[in-house]
């Protein structure tokens, strides 16, 4: 896809520092990261978002992630725990309209909060049972 960094990361026409790569996924550094170590693992099939992109590849995305995981755990970078977070749609924070998914490492003090937002209350069991019943698959 014309524009589309990761499309030139993944044909070799952008610099990438990689942690990972195979036919179906690469994995590079962010430039941009949260936290020392932030990885982030794409799709080579352009996909603007995770309806467009083939189920087969997803499933590689999160198994690389997890490799990559494991891999910052054990590379002596401060690593204490791991998120993975995967923005999909403008709404969600995705700025880089190519499937990717971000691998975090996470320690104590670190300030990223990931919790849900203030006043939203937690919702009773036949509320939770509606939602289930109308996202059900």
């Amino acid at each position: 896809m014309a524009g589309c960094v990761f499309c030139a990361i993944s044909a070799g026409e952008a610099p990438a520092s990689l942690v990972h790569e195979d036919e179906v996924a690469l994995a590079c550094m962010d430039v941009h990261p949260i936290n020392e170590g932030h990885v982030l693992v794409v799709p080579r099939e352009h996909a603007a978002s995770l309806a467009e992109l083939d189920p087969e590849a997803g499933a590689h995305v999160f198994r690389v992630a997890q490799r990559v995981a494991g891999g910052l755990r054990e590379s002596g970078l401060r690593c204490e725990g791991v998120n993975l977070f995967l923005a999909d749609g403008e709404a969600a924070g995705q700025d880089v309209f190519h499937v990717h998914l971000h691998v975090l490492p996470r320690f104590e003090g670190d300030n990223l909060l990931i919790k849900p937002r203030e006043g939203f209350g937690r919702p009773d069991r036949e509320a939770l049972d509606d939602l289930a019943a109308r996202l059900r698959l």
